[in-house]
């Protein structure tokens, strides 16, 4: 069914530790997770998170904010969105129905990958999440009507400090995949600007960008 067999129920309990698999993408602390599942005939058991195998892979976990989004039509796009120091988020994303493409971007000034971008398909079928750190832009685009997704956030949103890039920033180049079609936009996603005309508010240091603000760079708004 999830095309993901990583452990099969055999009818004896439900308490073993399934595995979570962590895939890095093309982006440094940006990465696809995984769950494992255990099914029978009636039911599947999904761990979608264990603190202990993110603290492992120095994988952030102190989610304080989480929000669903619903969006009713196919081609609804989102972002890029960020928060700004001292409210920069990492961010946790997963479907629970239909199927997004999902993009996370690196605004981190002076980092080699600045401006790069990664993306790949979250579906509630396959029960995957995308995982991205502070320092890095998030949008998405709904690829089937009535999708729901679920956004875990390490701060809480915050207007004074929240940001939107333009989804087709030229910088950037996102390849979304539009079939040719004009995706359905915000009044404030339609209006962003440019990375180049902002001030992200974190500066890239060598460290890896996995958990916190120290680690993407971050540093205090103006």
């Amino acid at each position: 069914m999830y095309g993901w067999p990583l452990k099969t129920w055999t009818g004896q309990y439900w308490g073993e530790v399934l595995s979570i698999n962590f895939i890095e993408t093309a982006l440094t602390g940006v990465f696809e997770i995984v769950p494992g599942y255990v099914e029978n005939e009636h039911s599947l058991n999904m761990e979608v998170f264990r603190k202990r195998a993110f603290e492992e892979r120095g994988l952030p976990t102190d989610w304080v904010q989480c929000n669903q989004i619903l969006s009713r039509k196919k081609g609804a796009l989102r972002g890029l969105h960020y928060q700004r120091p001292p409210l920069a988020q990492a961010k946790l994303i997963r479907v629970v129905t239909g199927t997004i493409f999902d993009v996370a971007v690196d605004v981190r000034q002076g980092s080699p990958s600045c401006a790069s971008w990664t993306g790949l398909v979250i579906s509630a079928e396959k029960g995957n999440q995308l995982l991205i750190p502070t320092g890095f832009a998030h949008g998405f685009l709904t690829l089937q009507p009535n999708t729901k997704v679920i956004i875990k956030a390490t701060a809480p949103y915050s207007g004074e400090y929240d940001r939107a890039i333009h989804y087709n920033d030229p910088e950037i180049g996102i390849d979304w995949p539009l079939d040719g079609e004009t995706p359905i936009l915000s009044t404030k996603d339609a209006g962003a600007k440019l990375l180049k005309e902002q001030d992200t508010g974190f500066a890239y240091s060598g460290n890896d960008a996995r958990q916190g603000g120290e680690y993407a760079g971050s540093r205090p708004a103006d």
